[in-house]
């Protein structure tokens, strides 16, 4: 997650992203003597009322966070259906469209802007959605200082002239209405009726929390908000369930069933099969979200920078990007194609003499002692599990054993933050659709690690990573430049990360279900009230 952030992350995205993130995912249920939900079987007639509950199977946690003004992992995709935002990104338009805003405009210089709320908006808990509503929960969130929060860092102040009107002045320009569409920190809550608990929700969107039992297999079920400002119509899916389920080919056999609607993730060889299976449908997508080998640059063996540079030589990306069958494409820098920041020259190649001399260096390789690292992974993401297979097969020609753990995604990163392990894999997406958030979160220094997970720790990165925003909203250029030179300092210069690919999203879903569209914006989430039967 953040499976990454997200991520999930990231993964967040994702948006989120991972996305977010931030950073792998899926789902099972039925535990404890509660009857199994059953997914849709058979499309009924046009306008006939679906009263099927849609199961949704990721292999993950689905919340480790309630808080949507801190919440920045797996719930992202929950918290999409529950919570919304002043605008939503259009990935296919590339730009933000219309949520609880209908309307927006900014200042010349970009540092003011202005958005007209949409009327007869109500929350969950009754309460009226208006512009001190929306003002009270950005500046809750900003105070609160977690998970994506500093997306409100530009903003100065808050007025509400009118009950429909949010004016907002930035310290510095900002693309607020980007900001405003994040899949973390821009969810717009009731904040008297906030409950960090998850028995109540606090949102305007079109689901609530029907139960949520942790660590179940059937973790958590929402329910239709019938107050929600969309309306409903008879063919939408009114009851969802989150069926974790660890194990890829489990749920492929689910969905062949019709015990699950979507799985999030298959391998190459099942996506083939589920193109040709009757009753199944899929998706492929490309995303803004890529898998991350973080190294330990603060202690244990990968301290020297030698070291991890003979690991980023050791992978074989051709072979993992050959084996991913199109599930992903090898990657050049941190940020993907399609964000500003994006890199064509960095493309990483495997060189297994090099990586040996580099080892020699430190002390270690075949005609020297050998070199034990522990490794942690997203238990069931089988890409992962690819690359940690190819990855012990190198190291191991170069007397380097690789003590790898699958790990769910709330234990692995625990242990993260206690810079537990010598490589930590995660994957990573924007928080919007910005470059900005694999620096500040993943690379800028911190005294108690969250998700830089590479513990580094370097004064010049910090600096330019502070100056990436303002730079991005008044010269363009010179902010691609100081991408290209961020992303050479942290994956030449200080090895802090090898980046072996970017995700294409593969998903599979039941043929009966309409309406679905991928948004790389929001990693993994599906917008179930956008669905049909």
């Amino acid at each position: 997650m953040r499976w990454h952030k997200r991520l999930f992350v990231a993964g967040v995205a994702g948006v989120l992203a991972l996305t977010a993130s931030a950073c792998a995912g899926g789902q099972v249920r039925g535990a404890g003597g509660t009857p199994e939900p059953r997914a849709s079987t058979g499309a009924p007639a046009g306008g006939q009322v679906n009263d099927s509950t849609f199961v949704y199977a990721p292999n993950h946690d689905v919340v480790t966070d309630w808080d949507p003004a801190t919440s920045y992992s797996n719930e992202i995709i929950a918290l999409s259906n529950i919570y919304e935002g002043l605008t939503r990104y259009d990935s296919q338009a590339k730009q933000a469209k219309p949520r609880l805003a209908t309307e927006w405009k900014s200042s010349g210089d970009g540092k003011q802007w202005t958005f007209t709320l949409r009327q007869g908006v109500k929350f969950h808990s009754g309460a009226t959605m208006d512009a001190e509503a929306v003002k009270k929960a950005i500046e809750r969130t900003k105070d609160k200082k977690g998970g994506a929060a500093y997306i409100w860092d530009p903003v100065e102040k808050i007025e509400t002239p009118d009950a429909s009107t949010v004016v907002f002045d930035l310290k510095y320009a900002a693309p607020l209405d980007l900001v405003a569409a994040s899949g973390y920190a821009a969810w717009i809550y009731d904040v008297d009726a906030v409950d960090a608990d998850g028995e109540k929700t606090a949102g305007t969107g079109p689901y609530t929390i029907d139960s949520w039992q942790k660590g179940k297999e059937n973790e958590l079920t929402l329910k239709a908000f019938e107050d929600y400002w969309g309306g409903w119509k008879p063919e939408q899916y009114k009851k969802v369930t989150f069926r974790v389920t660890p194990e890829i080919t489990t749920a492929w056999q689910l969905l062949q069933r019709g015990e699950v609607n979507f799985v999030e993730r298959l391998n190459p060889q099942l996506f083939d099969q589920a193109r040709a299976t009757q009753g199944v449908q899929v998706k492929e997508t490309e995303s803004f979200q890529n898998l991350l080998v973080l190294f330990n640059t603060a202690e244990g063996p990968a301290k020297d920078v030698r070291i991890r540079q003979a690991l980023q030589l050791a992978i074989d990306y051709d072979g993992l990007s050959a084996a991913l069958e199109g599930a992903g494409h090898k990657a050049s820098g941190l940020v993907p194609p399609g964000l500003l920041g994006h890199a064509e020259n960095m493309q990483p190649k495997q060189d297994l003499v090099k990586a040996q001399e580099l080892l020699a260096e430190a002390g270690y390789g075949p005609d020297n002692p050998e070199l034990e690292l522990s490794l942690t992974y997203g238990i069931g993401d089988e890409d992962q599990k690819l690359l940690v297979t190819l990855l012990s097969s190198a190291l191991q020609k170069l007397n380097v054993t690789l003590q790898a753990k699958p790990m769910n995604w709330g234990a692995q990163w625990d242990l993260g933050k206690k810079r537990g392990q010598d490589i930590f894999v995660m994957y990573w997406y924007p928080d919007y659709p910005d470059a900005y958030s694999w620096f500040l979160n993943v690379f800028k220094s911190a005294d108690k690690p969250q998700f830089n997970l590479s513990y580094l720790k370097n004064a010049e990165i910090d600096a330019a990573i502070d100056k990436l925003p303002e730079l991005t909203a008044t010269d363009v250029s010179a902010a691609a430049d100081s991408y290209e030179e961020l992303q050479r300092k942290i994956i030449q210069e200080e090895a802090a990360v090898a980046v072996p690919y970017v995700q294409t999203y593969q998903r599979a879903l039941s043929s009966d279900v309409q309406g679905y569209t991928d948004n790389p914006a929001y990693p993994n989430v599906v917008f179930f009230y956008d669905l049909k039967r």
